[in-house]
């Protein structure tokens, strides 16, 4: 199989110094991309040998969508350096999103270019759903996860259609637990503070399991970091994301068994192997 090399190509369009020096890009999100491209190249009918186009401009789709996620929508003036982070993050997203309709169209990969704008737009229905229940207060942290879980796997469930039926199911099972996978790990990095978390798992768990005075200090975003660390080491939320992310890593293995030892899937799981390890060491020291 011709060597997986989706993440240095994207470089080319994610990589500005602009962006580097003034704002920061959400994680890249390479299990997923690395899996549609395994299954493209594998399984896919009547792809023409752009397996690896359709991956890249998946990519591009999916950051750019993350990266609008990322902005920061807190009110009030925080600072010329913030105001332009936004701005950067506003114009990187549309870039990134630009870029996908060019390269699918110099190839005059049409049907492609339909085939992701609707899952965009389905994505961006189900964001507002989401968004909805966030504003009402009214989500249990599960149903946020599996939700989120969901819209961080849509556009890649858009090319179901183009693999043999045979492999749609596995190819749908993996696609959710290496989706849960990436989510997680974000979800974790979420909890390093009260204004990132607020938007995340962590704040709706602690909503869920803290005591009326500590949902009041939530919802009225009165939390300090002070408090903040102390309601996540209280509520064991980071060993409960941390035992979500083993059990997903082990539905993964488990998906794999007949095939880890294939070169296409070598290596996948090392991030958040990786990851288990190094939060197994932080939580068991406090």
């Amino acid at each position: 199989m011709k060597p997986y090399r989706v993440p240095e190509l994207a470089e080319k369009y994610l990589n500005y110094d602009m962006i580097q020096n003034h704002t920061e890009l959400p994680n890249f999100p390479d299990a997923r991309v690395h899996l549609l491209y395994i299954f493209l190249k594998d399984s896919g009918r009547n792809l023409a040998g752009h397996e690896e186009l359709y991956a890249l401009v998946t990519s591009l789709v999916q950051v750019g969508l993350d990266t609008h996620e990322s902005i920061d929508v807190t009110e009030g003036n925080q600072g010329e350096a913030m105001m332009r982070s936004r701005q950067l993050k506003v114009l990187a997203g549309d870039y990134f999103s630009s870029r996908f309709y060019q390269l699918l169209a110099l190839k005059g990969e049409i049907a492609v270019i339909s085939l992701l704008s609707k899952a965009v737009s389905d994505v961006n229905v189900m964001k507002m759903r989401l968004y909805g229940k966030m504003k009402k207060t009214l989500l249990p942290s599960e149903e946020y996860l599996r939700l989120t879980v969901q819209l961080n796997m849509q556009l890649f469930l858009s090319f179901t259609p183009l693999l043999e039926v045979s492999v749609q199911e596995t190819w749908e099972k993996l696609l959710k637990e290496i989706t849960e996978c990436e989510t997680l790990v974000q979800e974790m990095e979420r909890c390093a503070t009260p204004e990132v978390g607020r938007c995340g798992y962590v704040y709706w768990h602690l909503i869920e399991s803290g005591s009326e005075e500590e949902r009041k200090m939530l919802v009225g975003k009165k939390t300090d970091m002070k408090d903040w660390r102390k309601l996540i080491l209280k509520h064991k939320v980071s060993e409960k994301l941390l035992d979500k992310l083993r059990e997903s890593v082990n539905a993964v293995q488990l998906l794999l068994a007949n095939r880890a030892g294939e070169s296409p899937y070598a290596g996948m799981l090392d991030p958040f192997l990786k990851r288990l390890s190094t939060y197994r060491s932080v939580v068991s020291e406090g």
